[in-house]
């Protein structure tokens, strides 16, 4: 947990929370802060710790985009969740849009705008058809960098805000409809939360503040749309290869067309996540969504050596 991205904060929170419940089930669990990406310092710091299994609770970079799964693959440390290769496609908002246009799963339209090719805005906004437009880094999670764009004259300060992290942006098709989120803990898609920011955006301060937000589960929606959407969802993870544990996030438009967002690998553990709240409406506490995560991580390894004894 803990890490050196954006989301250090909300990773403590979540290995915390994490840790906590291993512990009161009578785990042996320790709590590792990684504080470096060196990776020969992550390295040490990880063995000093003797472990037979990670459970992953960084959020951002070096967590969700393959790197520390890359680390532990080297060291032969069965962890939870996806793989390093799934992790970095899932991680990247631009390849997971495109792998899942791909499989015929419907995305915003967007662009992708590169700080360096020095760009004219008059030339990227004759290209716009319409606004509002939102503008995001590709590779951040938590809402951070994001920014709804009203008007024209409003687009390079929204640019230069999601260029703070990383040197290319997207701008977004804007559409106007409800927001939600579907769960997936091994091949099942937990019940729709449907989110209910108490302004128009669901921003960092909503995601991570108490009261902010409302959340529905299950979300309001017909049993036909609710399959529509978990098959959706399942249909992106299979896509990207990261069934184990990841949470899919849609806008449902008006006319109830879902359009995915992006993939989540390594979903918030805090008091406000979303995936504990879908888990606790399917019968599993907190607790037992942990546990059920780490079996998942050993069956996966126990598969793996079988396959390798068999070639």
């Amino acid at each position: 947990m803990g890490g050196r991205s954006s989301e250090r904060e909300i990773s403590l929170k979540s290995g915390d929370g994490i840790l906590q419940a291993l512990l009161s089930c009578g785990c042996q669990a320790v709590g590792i802060d990684l504080t470096s990406i060196d990776v020969s310092q992550v390295k040490e710091t990880i063995a000093c710790a003797h472990i037979d299994m990670a459970f992953i609770a960084l959020h951002g970079f070096f967590g969700e985009d393959g790197q520390i799964q890359r680390v532990l693959d080297e060291m032969a440390i069965p962890y939870t969740g996806a793989g390093s290769d799934a992790s970095h496609h899932a991680f990247d908002k631009c390849l997971t849009k495109n792998i899942c246009q791909e499989s015929n799963i419907m995305t915003p339209g967007d662009m992708t705008i590169n700080k360096g090719q020095g760009r004219p805005i008059r030339d990227i906004l004759k290209t716009l058809e319409k606004f509002p437009v939102v503008v995001k880094p590709p590779r951040e999670g938590s809402s951070i960098g994001v920014s709804i764009v009203e008007h024209g004259q409003d687009l390079l300060p929204a640019l230069n805000i999601a260029w703070q992290y990383g040197p290319d942006a997207i701008v977004e098709e804007f559409i106007k409809g409800r927001e939600m989120t579907v769960g997936v803990v091994g091949s099942e898609a937990l019940p729709v939360v449907e989110i209910q920011p108490a302004k128009d955006f669901y921003n960092y301060k909503a995601k991570y503040t108490e009261g902010m937000t409302e959340y529905i589960v299950p979300a309001r929606l017909t049993e036909d749309k609710t399959e529509e959407m978990q098959h959706a969802a399942l249909k992106a993870c299979q896509s990207v290869d990261c069934l184990d544990l990841s949470r899919v996030d849609f806008i449902l438009s008006e006319d109830f067309v879902p359009y995915l967002l992006e993939i989540n690998t390594i979903p918030g553990f805090t008091g406000t996540s979303l995936l504990p709240r879908a888990a606790r409406q399917s019968g599993l506490n907190y607790s037992q969504l942990c546990l059920k995560i780490l079996d998942l991580a050993y069956a996966k390894k126990k598969e793996e050596k079988n396959f390798s004894v068999i070639n």
